[in-house]
């Protein structure tokens, strides 16, 4: 059986909403997606908030409730019929992630068991078929097929097989495999 690695952070849960309605709250501003293309949040906050950003993620309370991006509990379901599916989070860049992202993939996604949540800072270490992620980085490093899901802030990235929603990883799952 074929191997979908998936990350968790603005591919599974919209980690970005609750760090803009964090930050939006705290300095009274209004930042929306629109005023990230092609950035992310650290780039547009001025350096003497970006303590206070790394603060909102160190919340323990951060990564326990965020949203579900759309579509994606019913996709990864389907797929998990035909694939391993495992999740790939670089929860170590965050320790305090640990117990929240658990807690949050039990609720959301207990079609997953938990032997197959890999919280891990270099996802180099990952042997899959597929890497859905929104980071780049991620996926140069990885040696089977990348899928870059789209994030205000890789907007300007190329050379990547690129998914917009879970609707199209579906899509791409149903006429690229058998």
């Amino acid at each position: 059986m074929q191997r979908i690695c998936v990350d968790m952070d603005e591919v599974m849960a919209d980690t970005l909403a609750e760090h803009l309605r964090r930050y939006n709250e705290a300095f009274d501003e209004a930042v929306t997606l629109q005023d990230l293309a092609g950035k992310g949040i650290w780039e547009v906050a001025p350096f003497d908030r970006r303590q206070q950003l790394r603060a909102f993620l160190d919340a323990e309370d951060f990564f326990e409730d965020l949203p579900v991006m759309p579509g994606a509990q019913e996709v990864l379901k389907s797929l998990s019929t035909r694939f391993e599916i495992f999740v790939a989070t670089q929860a170590m860049v965050v320790p305090s992630s640990l117990g929240p992202k658990f807690r949050w993939l039990q609720r959301h996604f207990s079609f997953i068991p938990p032997t197959h949540y890999v919280f891990c800072g270099d996802k180099s270490i990952l042997r899959a078929d597929f890497l859905i992620d929104d980071l780049p980085h991620n996926l140069l490093l990885f040696q089977g097929q990348g899928l870059l899901f789209t994030a205000p802030h890789n907007l300007g990235a190329t050379g990547f097989a690129r998914v917009e929603n879970w609707q199209q990883v579906g899509e791409f799952f149903a006429t690229t495999t058998k």
